[in-house]
């Protein structure tokens, strides 16, 4: 599935408040679910010594999931496409490694 088809999806069951005027509700989302996502990955350190097998596995696959949604929400309140952010990030991410600037800080490196 390409991210725009999946943005176009996942905006079909998308209630919240003053959706399309509401950044702010998506992204909380977003960050609440990448907490479950840690939270998740915490556990299996502390209760499974860092190794994790299929259970864990698909529940961090459902949380990250939960994530992409609420990027594709947020993407939306922007007016932008996941293929286009997908596409820029990468751009950047190389651009930094051809300038050897893919360590450090800042996001403007």
């Amino acid at each position: 599935m390409k991210f725009n088809d999946y943005q176009k999806e996942a905006l079909k069951l998308a209630v919240y408040p003053n959706r399309g005027n509401n950044i702010v509700y998506p992204a909380l989302g977003m960050n609440g679910e990448a907490g479950e996502v840690a939270e998740k990955v915490k556990k299996i350190l502390r209760d499974q010594d860092g190794v994790w097998n299929d259970q864990n596995q698909q529940q961090i696959k459902k949380e990250i999931g939960d994530v992409l949604w609420y990027c594709a929400a947020l993407a939306e309140e922007f007016h932008l496409e996941l293929d286009d952010i997908a596409k820029t990030n990468i751009e950047k991410l190389q651009d930094r490694v051809k300038r050897n600037k893919i360590h450090g800080n800042g996001d403007n490196r």
